[in-house]
């Protein structure tokens, strides 16, 4: 039996791992039900990746395909999950386990961000002379993924009839929203859209609802706009379907991170995901860990 093992990032606010949830609710019908569909998250939220595996064996998976789900290749994907895989190919040596590829840079999230522009009436067939979009991301410290980040801006640019499109981040690397916004205006933008990066709700979404209405305050020459998240788009559904075949036919370059991880492991031992947990979990198999690394995130450190 093969299993689909779904990863959310997970948030302190539960509506959003409901989105998580509910979205993968959605999507099942267009898996081939052959397939076992478990979903799990890397903090916040339970089940854990641990708990989201044996849980997928002991339902009767001799194949385990872990997808994440989310945008950018960073730490997250390039190391936890992976240390969480290894963990478990040595705890469960009989089980074959497979890694998807983020979400990354792929045609269907500008249709997304276009889609999402669209629904607060902005326009694409019309010129906009003096409209800026500044492209908001969580924000971490993995130069590769901010750098995808800017190319995916780029790219966004190239495709809307808009002069400026900006990035800005909500915490961790600069620069921040607010200088993201001062510098639209100081471009001479009469209009900006804030256009958030976030696959599904949580604390730094409702942050950045707050942040819009200061913004206008602070700027009453210009209007600013915030336009929606990706939350239940359906082409959402077609990248993670692609991802899932890539890892089910052997062509995801997620087998790349776990090779890379195994090289960084063998140098530097486990790298151990420190999970965020309202209560103390029984940690299964991992009750052999010696060392955590913590690792603080966005939510804790944005101001």
């Amino acid at each position: 039996m093969k299993a689909i093992l779904f990863v959310g990032h997970g948030s302190r606010l539960a509506a959003g791992n409901d989105e998580v949830r509910t979205f993968i609710e959605q999507m099942t019908p267009r898996i081939d039900d052959s397939f076992l569909v478990e979903t799990c998250f890397l903090e916040f939220a339970s089940p854990n990746i641990e708990e989201g595996i044996t849980n997928c064996i002991q339902k009767g998976a001799t194949e385990v395909h872990v997808i994440p789900i989310i945008l950018l290749h960073a730490g997250h994907s390039k190391m936890h999950i992976p240390a969480e895989i290894e963990h478990a190919r040595e705890h469960y040596p009989n089980i074959t386990f497979t890694y998807a590829q983020t979400i990354g840079i792929h045609d269907e999230i500008f249709a997304i961000l276009e889609d999402r522009l669209e629904e607060i009436g902005f326009n694409a067939q019309d010129e906009h002379t003096d409209t800026a979009v500044l492209l908001i991301a969580r924000g971490g410290s993995d130069p590769y993924a901010n750098g995808d980040f800017y190319k995916i801006t780029r790219l966004l640019w190239e495709k809307l009839p808009v002069p400026i499109v900006e990035s800005a981040f909500m915490g961790v690397t600069d620069p921040r929203v607010d200088a993201g916004i001062e510098r639209c205006v100081k471009l001479g933008a009469k209009k900006i859209i804030m256009l958030p990066y976030f696959l599904f709700t949580g604390i730094l979404m409702e942050r950045m609802q707050g942040m819009c209405q200061q913004f206008n305050d602070k700027y009453p020459d210009c209007d600013i706009e915030i336009a929606n998240y990706f939350g239940y788009h359906e082409r959402l559904q077609n990248v993670l379907l692609e991802r899932i075949e890539q890892a089910v036919n052997g062509t995801s370059t997620g087998m790349q991170d776990l090779e890379n991880y195994r090289a960084y492991a063998a140098v530097h031992g486990h790298a151990h995901h420190h999970h965020h947990h309202d209560h103390d979990h029984d940690h299964g198999y991992q009750h052999d860990h010696d060392h955590h690394h913590h690792h603080h995130h966005e939510e804790e450190s944005v101001k």
